[in-house]
């Protein structure tokens, strides 16, 4: 079956491919979160059938799936134990490497040997490497695969997906990769697709502490906030943070496509992935943006206990709108930077 879908992967006629493999290719997708749900759901519409699950039976994903023909299974064992691919959006590392190579309830102690596993989720290099060595001891292949794109992404099908592990697996998974992302990446060897995920999220993060000093100055000068996105976006200065989050900031739409809580678990990856040797405060002063980010991010995340998963990234404005109420002063920012560069 590998050589059939090698030979089909490296087709190209894209669309004969994805005709074929749905026939031959039994493909199973764990965690249908806001984005696992829409991954899964592009799966389909390209015409591949698929089992899912996910570990709350309550989410209303579940049945929309169910209605779009998905086989939603109520047990971890029954979804994956018959799979060529099992792919799965998670949580954190903990979660992750619980779910794949846990002694009970698992994918290695369920799915069956030769099985490919493709994960989504972000966990940092190092726990890829433990999940793809514990998962080839058990005779299983793994693929990590982190996404970037956010839920419009996701719902569209234009994700940017970025995978580590070995080239062959990465070829048979291509195919599927392709139903949910546009932009895929063979990165390189176990780790490597987490280790550029967490240079995106410090692109991310630190993107949008540019959007809201932006807004931040336009208030401070008398100007109105939607110029900066209307006439900046297609500038020299214009992201994808600005044109998509600074819209939801002017329609005081804080609700996450991602969340707070997932940034912050992001970014504290980002230095623990380099804290093998150095100093906590060494590694902070050598990413003084993506620490004022960890900073604002987590003042907004303290502001009540639901905040975390209440508030998107964009919600990082609510800090500064704090300070602007507050009629704090320049140098109450560099008294911050200052503080944090001690830390």
């Amino acid at each position: 079956m590998v050589l059939a879908i090698l030979l089909i992967a490296s087709h190209p006629i894209t669309h004969l491919r994805r005709a074929i493999l749905p026939d031959i290719t039994k493909v199973s997708f764990l965690g249908m979160g806001i984005m696992g749900s829409a991954m899964a759901f592009n799966l389909l519409k390209n015409g591949q059938t698929a089992a899912v699950w996910n570990r709350s039976q309550s989410r209303a994903s579940l049945a929309e799936l169910a209605g779009a023909g998905a086989a939603v299974k109520a047990g971890l064992e029954d979804c994956v134990a018959d799979a060529d691919i099992v792919f799965t959006c998670l949580g954190d590392e903990q979660d992750v490497i619980s779910r794949l190579t846990g002694p009970t309830d698992s994918v290695l102690a369920f799915a069956r040997k030769g099985a490919l596993v493709v994960d989504f989720s972000t966990i940092g290099p190092a726990a890829a490497r433990t999940v793809n060595a514990s998962l080839a001891a058990a005779g299983l292949r793994f693929l990590d695969a982190p996404v970037t794109g956010g839920d419009v992404g996701a719902k569209n099908g234009t994700l940017t997906i970025m995978v580590g592990g070995a080239e062959a697996d990465f070829a048979e998974a291509l195919p599927f990769l392709e139903m949910m992302g546009k932009n895929i990446r063979y990165c390189g060897p176990s780790g490597a697709g987490q280790a550029l995920k967490l240079c995106n999220q410090v692109l991310c993060a630190v993107n949008m502490v540019s959007v809201c000093e932006a807004f931040a100055l336009a208030d401070r000068l008398d100007l109105d906030r939607n110029l900066v996105v209307d006439v900046l976006q297609s500038g020299a200065g214009g992201s994808w943070a600005l044109a998509n989050l600074g819209k939801r900031i002017l329609q005081d739409d804080l609700k996450p496509a991602f969340s707070l809580r997932n940034m912050l678990k992001d970014l504290r990856l980002v230095f623990d992935s380099i804290n093998l040797d150095d100093d906590d405060i060494s590694n902070r002063q050598s990413l003084p943006g993506t620490a004022l980010s960890v900073e604002l991010f987590g003042a907004v995340a303290a502001e009540n206990e639901q905040a975390p998963d209440a508030f998107g990234t964009q919600a990082m404005i609510r800090a500064y709108d704090q300070q602007k109420a507050k009629n704090l002063t320049a140098s109450g920012f560099a008294n911050t930077s200052e503080e944090l560069s001690k830390r």
